[in-house]
């Protein structure tokens, strides 16, 4: 394959070096080249030219049939070209710029998040206001790099701007009670809304489509890996100059309080968007070695805590502490599902792992009923505030999302269903959660202030 031919070249090349396979008929070779046009489309839509999308492209469906594997094995050496900053022979006055710039507008980017965040530390203190406004200091940076990353238009930015705007106006100017449920409910709620516009600017105004909703998953997941690993890595780091500067007479602890930290946490998060924007495409191997990791365990862990549920006598007797707890693990139960869901091989026949899936749903819907049933018993007992309404609703939002995944997934594994029907539900039902984040946030201050 000449390096420099064109995308329908490439493609007709691919076309051939298959059609030379006797065991693959035109019909199924046909459905392939779709298959493969879809992953182009969808990684030229994410910022890719034609030739990285159309080598990442027969990169995934390598994934998915041993003849492209075989193909994509055979020129696999310039997919790796892929994996470093400065490619290959990228010497080329056009490719430096290109670089240089995204470069600087990401640190420019991280440099302004700790900048925000340092000014809301001065301005705002550290009480309640700057809770409420810790996540408005630091996402709408992460947009704006996806905005510029993506060219959106400047409808689509103005709408974002509009609707980061208007939470900070509900968060600031809204009847909180000091010292009320409410306002915390809020500041809970708000990180949700801010990601749900993060996702927007993410998927490039390409609301309606499924696939980049899913990618929008798979981007989260690894995002919360590079930011643990930069996290760690900073830490040691940090710890080592603290350590050494100690031994020469000098206390490190007042500037990391005061400047390192500010600005190293938010920016460490726009780092990190930018890393797993320019490795995700090629290197999706992080996403299936961790869920068949933790699938199991987190089997495990739900098992543990329904006994701990169904053996502490009285529900009423459930500690309000261990419920909170367990909506927290309940929801990174959600997350690993869909993780799971956006690392799997679309074309896959179901398997062993997708039986554990559907066990750890199972085991996560038995642990969500019986919370339920806790709750609505306290409810009856102690009356309604605005804490037990938040997390009932929250629990009837993963009770729907539970059945109706364990039900797709029984009929993906008994031939039923397809791979699609899942991962559509899966895709459609995420903003429903964004849904009662705003219920939260602009219905229950004033609602449980004048009623």
């Amino acid at each position: 394959m000449e390096p420099h031919a064109g995308l329908e070249t490439q493609i007709t090349v691919w076309r051939d070096f298959l059609a030379r396979r006797q065991v693959i008929s035109s019909t199924d070779l046909d459905e392939l080249e779709d298959h493969l046009r879809e992953q182009i489309a969808d990684r030229r839509a994410g910022g890719l030219d034609d030739e990285e999308a159309f080598l990442v492209a027969i990169k995934r469906l390598g994934n998915l049939d041993a003849v492209s594997r075989e193909f994509a094995q055979e020129h696999s050496e310039r997919l790796w070209k892929q994996l470093v900053l400065l490619p290959e022979g990228a010497t080329g006055a056009d490719t430096g710029v290109t670089l240089w710039r995204e470069l600087t507008v990401v640190i420019s980017l991280a440099v302004g998040a700790g900048l925000a965040l340092k000014a809301g530390l001065i301005w705002l203190g550290d009480g309640d206001v700057l809770l409420r406004n810790l996540g408005l200091l630091v996402f709408p940076f992460l947009g704006a790099y996806f905005a510029w990353k993506r060219g959106l238009s400047a409808r689509t930015v103005v709408v974002l701007l509009g609707a980061f705007l208007a939470l900070a106006v509900v968060l600031n100017v809204y009847p909180f009670v000091p010292g009320g449920s409410t306002w915390l409910l809020a500041a809970l709620h708000a990180p949700v809304l801010l990601w749900v516009m993060t996702g927007l600017a993410y998927v490039g105004g390409q609301w309606r489509s499924d696939s980049r909703r899913m990618d929008f998953v798979r981007f989260t997941g690894e995002l919360l890996i590079y930011f643990t690993l930069l996290g760690l890595g900073g830490g040691v780091l940090m710890g080592l100059s603290f350590a050494m500067l100690q031994l020469v007479g000098l206390d490190l602890e007042p500037v990391m309080e005061a400047w390192i930290l500010p600005f190293a946490v938010p920016g460490a998060l726009v780092i990190a968007a930018w890393l797993v924007e320019a490795k995700q495409n090629v290197i999706e191997n992080i996403a299936p070695v961790l869920t068949r990791v933790f699938t199991p365990l987190t089997i495990v862990m739900l098992l543990a805590m329904l006994v701990v549920l169904t053996t502490t006598g009285s529900l009423l007797n459930v500690d309000r502490g261990l419920l909170i707890l367990m909506d927290a693990i309940l929801i990174l139960v959600l997350c690993l599902v869909l993780y799971s869901l956006s690392a799997r091989d679309p074309l896959t026949p179901p398997g062993f792992f997708d039986a554990m899936q559907l066990i750890l749903i199972a085991t996560a819907l038995a642990v969500n009923a019986a919370m339920l049933a806790a709750m609505l018993a306290r409810i009856a007992e102690f009356g309604f505030s605005p804490n037990k309404v938040a997390a009932l609703g929250l629990n009837l939002l993963l009770l729907v999302h539970l059945v109706r995944a364990i039900w797709l997934g029984a009929g993906f594994q008994r031939g039923s269903r397809s791979f699609a029907s899942l991962e559509h539900w899966q895709t459609q039902y995420l903003p429903v959660y964004g849904l009662w984040a705003v219920v939260v946030v602009l219905i229950f201050p004033p609602a449980f202030v004048f009623a």
